[in-house]
């Protein structure tokens, strides 16, 4: 009886370390770094979203968690993000050559400037889902690359 009391207290306090553990790291706050290549030119700013869910995603910056435009003083371009909470999210970017903080393009809807998105799903006649860029903010520094794409 002693000697299944001694496993019993002993699995209660790895079960209590486990569960400390997850809990701590669900409260951290971690830092995204996103490197933007594949840029055509050094002109403009490139502009950033990250999203922690599809409402919004690309298109509406309104409803991303955090966006920041940057002028373009490095190729590959790094953009850094802070306070995320563990969790999923995805990131949409694109070079506004023009300044005027919009994606632009043709009368086809074919965009005229570079864009990507994270994880760097294939593109055709459509911009990426949120399911499909997604990636995982697990621990205190997690980096992505982007890679610009101009049609």
């Amino acid at each position: 009886m002693a000697r299944g009391l001694r496993v019993s207290m002993l699995l209660l306090a790895v079960l209590g370390n486990l569960a400390w553990s997850f809990s701590a790291k669900a409260n951290f706050n971690g830092k995204l770094t996103v490197e933007i290549d594949g840029l055509k030119n050094k002109q403009g700013q490139v502009c950033v979203s990250i999203f922690a869910s599809s409402e919004g995603f690309p298109n509406d910056g309104d409803r991303s968690l955090q966006k920041q435009c940057t002028k373009i003083t490095s190729i590959p371009l790094p953009i850094t993000f802070e306070n995320l909470k563990a969790g999923s999210y995805a990131v949409a970017v694109f070079h506004d050559q023009n300044n005027d903080g919009i994606l632009n393009s043709n009368v086809l809807g074919i965009p005229s400037e570079g864009f990507g998105f994270s994880t760097n799903p294939e593109i055709r006649t459509r911009a990426a889902k949120f399911s499909e860029a997604a990636f995982l903010v697990v621990g205190p520094n997690t980096n992505i690359q982007i890679q610009l794409k101009y049609f």
